[in-house]
């Protein structure tokens, strides 16, 4: 049986989640690719204790990750059964609905039907009686936002989910839908988006963000590994860009691209860190994200990417230089 290291909470950063009690680690375990049945469960498992082992709490699934859908949650649910029963109160368990699960109208959306029947589907493969936080994974503009509110409302009522997050709104809609929650009784614990050194238009949700005292988590903050040295020397015949991962194909390692990250890695290596270090690091101190949510296919990248806690804080002049970098036109 497993047993947690003892030293787990030394190293890890903890932040306070908006305006409540929640903390969660600064950097996060997102099984959204490489914990599904298309993977072998031994390295799944490795991945998820050692993480554990290191302060990441944090555990961010939803309904469809993995392949075949749903397969993440039952990697999840059975590390959770089989090595950490005894930690579960140590554990932030979130999951989401929102983009098509099933056959039939029912199966999509934000209508309450669904978002009951997909949580109660996710806790079965993930073996709990409640996940922590329950996320809604986008705007469904085909249902009224008051049906989805009093939905995700309904499921804190129930004891299913401790707290609501929202996933992918825009300001205006993560505004509205914040309101629409508070009327219903409940409040939006957090908002996850994508955003990286590469990609920070979602900056704009900031005004949001502060207004309603969320907490903000990133998705990609590597930007699919373009923020790590991977491709500064070409690309790879291993390489994600090379396969049907979504969001990254060859035609985004342009001149552009490279002449950015090769710039972005020398800043980096007179701070002491790698690209993808400095990159966690930049999003966490620019982006003021509660949490960065890694992905990874063994310990060794989660390992290298912790090292970014050790150099949060960035100077006037390197900030001032990254910028200068980010801004040199597109990375197309």
């Amino acid at each position: 049986m497993y047993q947690a290291s003892s030293d787990r909470y030394q190293e890890m950063k903890y932040n306070r989640t908006g305006q409540s009690g929640l903390l969660l680690p600064a950097m996060s375990l997102g099984l959204w690719q490489n914990f599904g049945e298309d993977r072998p469960y031994a390295a799944a498992k490795e991945i998820i204790l050692k993480s554990f082992d290191w302060g990441i709490t944090h555990f961010d699934l939803a309904n469809n990750y993995g392949c075949p859908a749903g397969s993440a949650e039952k990697t999840m649910g059975r590390v959770l059964k089989e090595e950490l029963s005894a930690y579960r109160d140590e554990i932030i368990l979130t999951t989401k609905a929102g983009y098509g699960m099933w056959e039939g109208p029912y199966g999509d959306g934000g209508s309450k039907k669904y978002l009951v029947a997909s949580l109660d589907q996710s806790l079965k493969r993930l073996g709990v009686e409640y996940v922590d936080i329950f996320y809604h994974h986008r705007p469904d503009p085909e249902t009224p936002a008051e049906e989805t509110a009093d939905a995700l409302a309904g499921i804190v009522k129930s004891g299913k989910a401790l707290y609501i997050g929202l996933s992918n709104y825009g300001p205006q809609e993560l505004k509205e839908m914040a309101e629409l929650l508070k009327r219903a009784g409940v409040r939006c614990l957090i908002h996850q988006h994508r955003y990286s050194m590469l990609e920070r238009q979602e900056k704009r949700l900031l005004p949001v963000l502060e207004e309603e005292k969320m907490g903000s988590a990133a998705f990609c903050p590597l930007a699919q590994g373009l923020l790590t040295g991977k491709y500064l020397n070409g690309i790879p015949e291993d390489s994600r860009a090379k396969s049907s991962i979504p969001f990254l194909g060859e035609d985004s390692i342009t001149e552009g691209y490279l002449k950015k990250a090769r710039a972005l890695n020398d800043i980096a290596a007179e701070r002491g860190q790698s690209l993808a270090q400095m990159a966690l690091a930049y999003a966490l101190w620019d982006g003021r994200l509660t949490t960065v949510l890694l992905g990874a296919s063994r310990f060794s990248q989660i390992e290298e990417n912790l090292g970014a806690l050790k150099a949060l804080v960035f100077s006037g002049e390197e900030a001032e230089r990254i910028e200068k970098v980010l801004g040199e036109g597109t990375a197309d």
